[in-house]
């Protein structure tokens, strides 16, 4: 096997809180907020022109929102709880594990902190119906 699967393999047996697919959902939704949504990049003075793509974690989790509810719909909660995450923090904690076996880097202004309270998943996985006084 190659070190990057040996390195998930590894992670996953260390730390039991997150399915394989939450790390997978992460790395999709990075990729999606960097191609799809176009989002800013931020870029810390002397940071490597590698680094142009990199987001803040406030960005990412606002990113994983959106790629949640266009993958999943009504039931993107309920999906993300099967996996394990139960709030924005635990995107902090996924992201900080694939940093650390070097899946995913961090600029020097990063903290884990920056995922934490970023919304409430029952509100922003809510269902929204909208009205109409149209009666066409």
């Amino acid at each position: 096997m190659n070190e990057r699967v040996l390195a998930i393999m590894d992670l996953l047996h260390n730390d039991h809180r997150y399915h394989l697919d939450a790390y997978q959902f992460v790395r999709e939704a990075l990729a999606y907020a960097q191609k799809v949504m176009k989002m800013p990049a931020t870029n810390d003075e002397g940071a490597e022109e590698k680094q142009d793509h990199h987001l803040t974690g406030q960005q990412l989790c606002h990113a994983i929102k959106e790629y949640a509810l266009e993958q999943y719909g009504f039931m993107a909660k309920t999906v993300l709880n099967s996996w394990g995450i139960f709030n924005t923090g635990d995107f902090g904690e996924i992201v900080y594990n694939l940093i650390r076996v070097k899946e995913m880097r961090k600029s020097k202004s990063d903290r884990r902190e920056d995922f934490d309270n970023q919304y409430v998943f029952d509100e922003a996985f809510q269902p929204k119906f909208e009205l109409s006084t149209d009666a066409g």
